[in-house]
């Protein structure tokens, strides 16, 4: 059974399993080295003081993961996030990326957000074919924005518009100001049924 629960810290180490395989191997990523546990634990926790961070979890193994962090820092973008989703490719095929990043929208338009971005590496239709699947508009491509493995790639930047855009937008929540449990609870109620 397929449940989704927010990250801990203690989980730092079989993310990065998932995780550093996609920076040595791959052009997902812009990262070129492997990360450490403590690095990442690090980083891990900057992003949930303010953001979700959540997992799903096949069998109580971590099959992929989830988060959204800032758009741009500026005040006026208060009410956009980035999004970053990993699934092992173990588990490719199981469902858990929509699982993954239905639930993520469901938080995070409860915090009162509106604009959830991502970037996808191109070359990468599977990705972008999933994104829009998903329902993200592309919205540009940046030619040779990063150089990795000896050649040049695009981005591909899409966003999924999850608020109301005819009202005026309230101040943005962190998870802390939500009964992000019973968020969580009822993302995966819905997934069961």
């Amino acid at each position: 059974m397929k449940t989704i629960r927010l990250a801990t810290l203690e989980d730092a180490e079989r993310i990065l399993e998932i995780y550093n395989p996609f920076i040595t191997n791959t052009t997902v990523t812009f990262e070129y080295e492997p990360l450490n546990v403590e690095d990442f634990r690090q980083r891990m926790q900057t992003i949930m003081s303010k953001y979700p961070f959540i997992v799903c979890e096949i069998d109580n193994q971590i099959a992929g993961y989830a988060y959204c962090s800032p758009f741009n820092p500026r005040a006026a973008y208060s009410w956009d996030c980035d999004s970053s989703i990993y699934v092992d490719p173990s588990f490719h095929g199981n469902g858990i990326g929509r699982f993954l990043y239905e639930s993520l929208f469901k938080i995070m338009k409860e915090l009162g957000y509106y604009n959830i971005y991502a970037l996808v590496t191109d070359p990468n239709p599977t990705s972008l074919a999933f994104h829009k699947r998903l329902g993200f508009i592309l919205e540009g491509f940046h030619e040779a924005a990063g150089y990795k493995f000896n050649r040049w790639l695009g981005i591909n930047r899409l966003v999924k518009r999850i608020g109301d855009f005819d009202k005026t937008p309230e101040r943005v929540k962190s998870i802390q100001e939500v009964d992000i449990n019973s968020l969580i609870g009822m993302c995966n109620q819905n997934y069961q049924k």
